[in-house]
Parts: C-alpha cells; sequence; structure tokens
C-alpha cells in the first residue's frame, strides 16, 4: 500500500508513513444495500428520539405551567404580606414622627388616668418639637395630676426660666409656683423668684410678697442746707435704719417720718421688712451736710429762779425764731415769737431756735422758776372777774351765761406781770363760747391786783400794756 500523501510503500498494518509521517485513514467500503439499512435504522432510531423527546418537552411543558401558576399565586400572596408589612410599617413611622398624633395620644392617656402613658406621649412630644413652651405646661399638670410634686415644680421653674415663654404661659406658670411656695409658706423663695423676674405685670401682681430695698428721696452727697430724707416702698411692712453705717436689723430705729439731715456726716443704711417677714437687700447713701450757722436767738434774761414776773424778751433779731415752754425741741409747727413772753409762775423750760430756708440756729435753752409772794392766787382772780361781771349785769350766773342760749363768758389766767416796777398783777382774758360750744377771745383783759384782789380793765397793745381802768 502507497502513501497517499509522498507515494512510498508502506508496511501492512502501519497506520501512518515512516517516510513523510502522514496519519492513514483507512475508509470501509460498505454496500449500497448495507448503506441503506443503516441509513433507515438510524432514521427509526433519530425519529423515536425526536418523538420520545417531544413527549417530553410536552410533559415538561405542562408540568412547568402547573409550577407557574402555583408560584404566582403564592408570589401574590407574599406581596400582599409585604405591601401590608409595609403599610403597617409606615403608619407605625408616621405615628412615631407625627407631633399631633403624640398629643393627642397624650390627651387621651390624661383623659383615662393614664398618667405613665400621657408622661411617654409629651415626652415623646417634647422630642419633636424641644421649643414648644405648651407642651412643657401640658406635661407639668400631668405630674400633678399623678401628683409628682418634685416634677412638677421642675417643669413650673424651666417655664419661667425659658426665653421662649410667652406673657400668657410665664403668667400661668408664676401663679402655679407662688401657690406651691405660699402653701409651704416659704416666702421667701417667692420673693427671690419674682426678684429675678424682668416682667413688670407678673411683679405689680404680686407685689406684696416682695421685699424691694428702700428708695432715698435725697441723693447722696454734699449739701450746704438741711435735708429732710425720705425713704419709700413698695407694699406693706417696716422700715428699719441707721445713720452711722452700722447694719440695720429689726432692733434698729424704725422709720416713722423723714429724716432731718443737719450739719455733719451721715452714713444711712436702711431695709426693709415685708408682711411676710421677707427682709430685703440693705439701701444706703452717704451724705456731708455743712449749713451756715444761722444767728443764734439772745435772750435778755438768764435761767434761775425769780421771786418777780419777768418779761422774757429776745434781744437781736426776732425774725423766724419759734420756741417751746415744756422743754420740747421747736420746730416749725411751734410757737412763733412776735413780742416779749411773760415769764409763768412755777417751774418753766423755753427752748428757742431760728429756723430760715431748712437751716436752724443752735437752740438756745432756759429753765426759770418764778416764785413769788402773793395774798391772791390765779384762782381767786378768775373767780374776782367773774364776781365783778355778775355784779355788772354783764353774766346772769356763774357759769357764765348772759341770755337763755347755751353762750357764755368764760374767763381764763393767763400770766403774771410787772407794771410801773412796783406792782404785780395777774392777767385774765375773756373767752366767748358761742352756742355750738366753740370758744374765742373777746379782747377784753383784766387785771387783778395779787394783793389786793382788785380788779381792773387792762389795755394790750403789740404786747404793750396799757392804763388801767376800772371793769
Amino acid at each position: 500500500m502507497k502513501c497517499p500523501n509522498c507515494g512510498a510503500e508502506m508496511k501492512e498494518g502501519r497506520l501512518y508513513c515512516e517516510k513523510c509521517g502522514e496519519d492513514i485513514h483507512i475508509v470501509p467500503d460498505f454496500e449500497p444495500e448495507l448503506e441503506l439499512n443503516l441509513e433507515q435504522s438510524l432514521g427509526n432510531i433519530l425519529k423515536d428520539v425526536a418523538q420520545d423527546g417531544a413527549a417530553k418537552e410536552k410533559a415538561e411543558s405542562q408540568k412547568g405551567k402547573r409550577d407557574t401558576r402555583f408560584r404566582t399565586f403564592f408570589g401574590w400572596i407574599g406581596i400582599g404580606v409585604l405591601v401590608i408589612f409595609l403599610i403597617a410599617g409606615g403608619i407605625r413611622i408616621f405615628q412615631h414622627y407625627s407631633i399631633d398624633y403624640q398629643i393627642d395620644q397624650a390627651k387621651k392617656a390624661v383623659a383615662l388616668g393614664q398618667y405613665e402613658k400621657a408622661v411617654g406621649y409629651y415626652t415623646r412630644a417634647r422630642e419633636l418639637d424641644q421649643f414648644n413652651v405648651g407642651l412643657k405646661l401640658d406635661l407639668a399638670e400631668v405630674y400633678f395630676l399623678q401628683n409628682d410634686k418634685e416634677q412638677y415644680e421642675y417643669w413650673l421653674n424651666d417655664i419661667v426660666s425659658d426665653p421662649k415663654t410667652d406673657a400668657e404661659q410665664l403668667g400661668s406658670a408664676y401663679g402655679k409656683l407662688i401657690a406651691i411656695y405660699r402653701a409651704r409658706e416659704d416666702y421667701q423663695t417667692i420673693h427671690d423668684m419674682l426678684m429675678r423676674c424682668d416682667n413688670e405685670a407678673i411683679r405689680s401682681t404680686y407685689q406684696s410678697y416682695m421685699a424691694e430695698a428702700p428708695q432715698f428721696g435725697v441723693p447722696e452727697g454734699s449739701y450746704t442746707e438741711v435735708k429732710a430724707l425720705k425713704l419709700t416702698v413698695t407694699g406693706n411692712g417696716i422700715i428699719y435704719y441707721t445713720m452711722n453705717g452700722s447694719t440695720p436689723d429689726e432692733a434698729s430705729e424704725r422709720y416713722t417720718a423723714p429724716i432731718l439731715l443737719e450739719n455733719g456726716y451721715y452714713n444711712v443704711k436702711a431695709i426693709f421688712v415685708n408682711a411676710y417677714g421677707v427682709t430685703s437687700e440693705i439701701a444706703s447713701a452717704e451724705y456731708h451736710i455743712s449749713v451756715e450757722q444761722l444767728e443764734t436767738p439772745e435772750i435778755n434774761v438768764d435761767a434761775g429762779s425769780y421771786t418777780i414776773p419777768v418779761m422774757i424778751t429776745v434781744m437781736n433779731d426776732a425774725g423766724n425764731i419759734y420756741y417751746t415752754t415744756d422743754g420740747s425741741t421747736p420746730d416749725l409747727t411751734s410757737t412763733q415769737y412776735t413780742e416779749p413772753i411773760p415769764m409763768p409762775l412755777g417751774h418753766s423750760t423755753f427752748k428757742f431756735v431760728r429756723i430760715e430756708a431748712g437751716r436752724s440756729s443752735i437752740v438756745v435753752e432756759r429753765t426759770f422758776t418764778l416764785e413769788m409772794e402773793a395774798e391772791f392766787s390765779p384762782e381767786q382772780a378768775v373767780d374776782a372777774v367773774r364776781e365783778t361781771a355778775l355784779r355788772s349785769g354783764k353774766i346772769l350766773d356763774d357759769d357764765g351765761h348772759f341770755d337763755d342760749t347755751a353762750a357764755c363768758y368764760q374767763y381764763h389766767y393767763l400770766h403774771v406781770i410787772r407794771l410801773d416796777e412796783t406792782q404785780d398783777y395777774y392777767v385774765v382774758a375773756e373767752i366767748l363760747v358761742d352756742i355750738e360750744g366753740i370758744p374765742a377771745r373777746t379782747g377784753n383783759y383784766f387785771a387783778i391786783d395779787v394783793h389786793t384782789g382788785l380788779c381792773y380793765k387792762l389795755q394790750i397793745e403789740g404786747g404793750n400794756y396799757g392804763v388801767f381802768a376800772n371793769p
């Protein structure tokens, strides 16, 4: 056999050419009939295979359709369940982040008395709107209903310190807090709380609980005139003060009238204690008063004992001089000196001072004792004048009536005088008391001799005693 590639002779049984290495493919020769039978057999086999495949494909197709229907059914069920879960979850999320829902649930819980739940809902609402002061008030009310006094008070204090609290909310919170502290009689806490409040309407409403420091009517400083220092406060209570810089307390001087600041240095301190016993802070002011001294009154007689009547006279300028006869310090309400003053019988103390434009002179004091020899007393002198009036018919009875009305004349002893440097007389004034009981001097004066008891008519003009005449 030759190699089909190179033509070299090949040994039998060889499957490749030893010369060129080419593989030798031996194809058997088939008979046409055998080939036809083989083709038919192969065709039948292919047909059977095709039929089996079609049947199998059909069966599998029917099974697939059934599986698809089941898968679709359960798929829709799964989708529905998923949708339900998604809707429920969405609702829960919406509720969790809805402030209106939280507030509505809180109110329902309060109505049912479920205060713990209400606290939870309001707390969540505050997380959603932390700047809502109204929610704090609602939460405080729940704690009040729950009788949780500590939390109730805490939230009310939080509200009054919150700058976002409006006037109405602030008034409500202050009112509730004051009710708490008033029930405890803790008036100091009420005072401290109101002193921190800058809302004038609230401070005015609860003014009685406050103890503000006294206000000084005269600004501190140096002055060249006497000052009347007025201390004022708002509300009921007592002002206590000192003038030497010491700390005032309830044992200090009580303020009842303006304090007269005369020549000198003053360190005035004052406190106010209100009706609830709360003490204010200390108010203080310093004053230096340097007033030009007014001329001191000069009196013509010295203090001492006397046996004859003496007229007390101011020797220098007699203007703006005031005096007293009971030992008290004279002021603008005292008797003003206008003319010589007869020395009273017995013991007396005179004080004189000059007062001008708020300034005062040095006070001059004189103490006198007048004891004189006399056969008649002042009371007998009055009786003598009354008897003279009865004899003359001026009066009809000892009570001094002169007609059928209630009007009458009365006679009052005034003082004793010396005339002509030798003779002493009691001076008695006539008084008319009208039908309404109002007394007034008639201008008639009588002089009664202290030794003889004789009665004379006396004329007085400008402090000068005139000539006697028979009454």
